[in-house]
């Protein structure tokens, strides 16, 4: 079969349809009758797409491969910079001092730049725009010590970010991306995507969907400059986002030891993928093949996939017998959102299946039943019913006289059989 797919991505998929996690990669065969028979041909090293909505891995190619991410890096330094200011520690309009080692002239050979300088008057937001869009090495050095003493101190809070997020086979040595020795995987990047996503919604909107962004300005410059402010107009590399339906982020990334890096996300409708795609050929030509395999794996997803976001269910109380309370709501163990095939989901309709007698004492999260959705081609998705709280046994009296309730309960089944 020409197109390289996966069996494990299908096992994925069934499994996450049915509310059941997996963490297991891709490989390479897939059945003629699946959506992965037809997935693209991807040439970059690594690959991954994923819903943003419910974190489903649609599609993986060496997934848990390390490879440096680049200015991919510089998600993360945006990252914790957003988390100081959701936190009120910081402002993206505050006015951020320019110590020399953030100066442009004190960047590394071949540094993608801002052109910050001495003297210079910026503003957080400002510095945010230059690593969203001209991915400004000097940019992230600025925000790194705007937020601790040292660049190795920020490094460390990089890098306690992600062992916070679980992200195991993900590290940095500096907040640019610059260097070879930062590491991540496909798999491991998409995740913290998705988390950097539902934590700054509006970043997509405000940073990474900009398609240019010119500094220094009149007002970035002492009034004795003004006259000559040599301003650069910079343009945002992510190109599917003039030419890619539903396209606002996120970020690109190259140097030699990786090649072309992307972190893409689109939208559309109620749904939206992400797809990262790391080590594109470090030679001429490799941005292209970066952006066709973007492009590729993402207009498959949308062909193929989507978010589906049912109605709440009304879920009544359930019977309890022998316990302290006669009744308990019992309460869905996963969200109701999850990923299914394009031509499912018409004509919803849930149904709740309870055990039947539930008897006290039940630890917290007992099993009580399953919440079912089903649509005009079948059953769905199942989800486990739980309950919230620890349900104690109830009196001597109680228990006792529930008994006998079920005793005859029981008799009288027995009979209508």
């Amino acid at each position: 079969m020409k197109h390289r797919s996966l069996t494990v991505l299908l096992l994925l998929f069934a499994l996450a349809l049915h509310g059941q996690e997996a963490s297991q990669e891709a490989s390479q065969e897939a059945s003629a009758a699946s959506p992965a028979a037809d997935a693209p041909d991807i040439v970059s090293l690594s690959a991954v797409l994923m819903d943003a909505a419910t974190g489903t891995v649609l599609y993986a190619k060496n997934g848990n491969t390390p490879i440096p991410p680049a200015s991919l890096t510089k998600l993360m330094t945006i990252h914790i910079a957003l988390q100081e200011v959701d936190a009120g520690r910081a402002s993206l309009d505050e006015i951020v001092e320019l110590p020399k080692e953030s100066w442009a002239v004190n960047q590394p050979p071949r540094s993608s730049l801002m052109h910050l300088a001495q003297g210079q008057i910026v503003s957080l937001r400002e510095l945010i725009l230059g690593l969203a869009i001209p991915s400004g090495n000097d940019a992230a050095v600025a925000v790194a010590l705007r937020f601790s003493p040292t660049v190795p101190d920020f490094v460390n809070r990089m890098n306690a970010e992600t062992r916070r997020l679980g992200l195991t086979r993900t590290r940095f040595v500096e907040p640019s991306g610059i260097s070879e020795d930062n590491m991540t995987t496909a798999l491991e990047f998409a995740s913290f995507c998705r988390e950097y996503i539902n934590r700054h919604p509006d970043s997509l909107r405000d940073f990474h969907s900009v398609l240019e962004f010119s500094y220094p300005r009149a007002v970035n410059v002492a009034p004795e400059y003004r006259s000559r402010v040599g301003t650069w107009r910079q343009y945002n590399h992510n190109y599917l986002l003039a030419d890619f339906e539903g396209a606002d982020g996120l970020k690109t990334g190259y140097i030699d030891e990786a090649g072309y890096n992307i972190a893409l996300t689109a939208a559309r409708l109620e749904t939206r993928f992400i797809a990262v795609i790391l080590g594109a050929p470090a030679s001429w030509g490799g941005d292209r093949i970066r952006d066709a395999d973007g492009r590729k794996l993402l207009s498959w997803g949308f062909d193929h996939f989507k978010t589906l976001r049912p109605p709440e269910p009304e879920i009544n109380p359930a019977r309890i017998w022998k316990g302290v309370s006669k009744w308990e709501t019992p309460i869905p163990t996963e969200p109701l959102p999850f990923t299914t095939f394009v031509d499912r989901g018409e004509n919803l309709s849930w149904e709740i299946r309870l055990e039947d007698p539930i008897i006290a004492p039940l630890p917290t999260g007992s099993l009580l039943g399953s919440l079912i959705l089903s649509d005009d081609k079948g059953e769905l998705r199942r989800i486990p019913l739980v309950t919230p709280r620890e349900i104690e046994q109830g009196n001597i009296f109680k228990r006792g006289w529930d008994s006998v309730r079920l005793f005859f309960r029981r008799v009288f089944s027995k009979k209508a059989d």
